[in-house]
């Protein structure tokens, strides 16, 4: 298993927010960000991907949908009620709940493909502060690299390399703009 990298850059393209680079140990990857780009006043619902230093909490994955990564991260096997909550006025807000769950949430086990593999980011999770923004996540992409809902998203097979180099130790740096790479003619 390779070292785990201590930091890993998520930076936003410039004429395009809610598009970036994910820079990771030589590797240098197109991600998406939520549609209101990266800001650092971080809100319920607002679209945007929160500008901060996240660790890499613990893994979750499908393990109907391939191997389990190697990764000296905590791993958790996503089971179909599996869920997520976003609602600010609960007390489970930001943190994993079990479905059926009345308040509002997001469904982790996905027929999609996007959350086969997460990786639980530290947003507002020590402590929780409600309507700070929720469920931060580094997933799947969608082709086309179509905004998130917030979430910084890779290709699957990227987001497989990343998962083998992260360790509790690695930060993701989310902020600042990138140039866009030129288009190759």
């Amino acid at each position: 298993m390779p070292r785990p990298l201590s930091a890993i850059l998520v930076r936003a393209l410039v004429g395009d927010r809610a598009r970036g680079r994910v820079i990771a140990g030589g590797l240098n990857l197109p991600c998406a960000l939520g549609p209101a780009g990266i800001v650092a006043d971080k809100r319920e619902g607002d679209g945007a991907t929160p500008r901060a230093a996240l660790k890499a909490r613990r893994v979750w994955r499908r393990a109907d949908r391939g191997p389990r990564p190697p990764t000296p991260l905590p791993v958790r096997v996503t089971r179909p009620g599996d869920g997520w909550c976003d609602d600010v006025r609960h007390r489970r807000y930001n943190r994993p709940v079990t479905l059926p769950f009345a308040a509002s949430h997001e469904i982790l086990w996905r027929e999609d493909g996007l959350y086969d593999l997460v990786v639980e980011l530290g947003w507002n999770d020590r402590p929780v502060r409600r309507g700070r923004g929720s469920a931060i996540f580094l997933h799947a992409a969608r082709p086309g690299f179509t905004p998130t809902a917030g979430c910084v998203a890779v290709a699957p097979p990227a987001l497989r390399k990343l998962v083998a180099r992260l360790g509790p130790a690695t930060s993701f740096r989310i902020g600042a703009l990138t140039p866009r790479p030129k288009r190759r003619r």
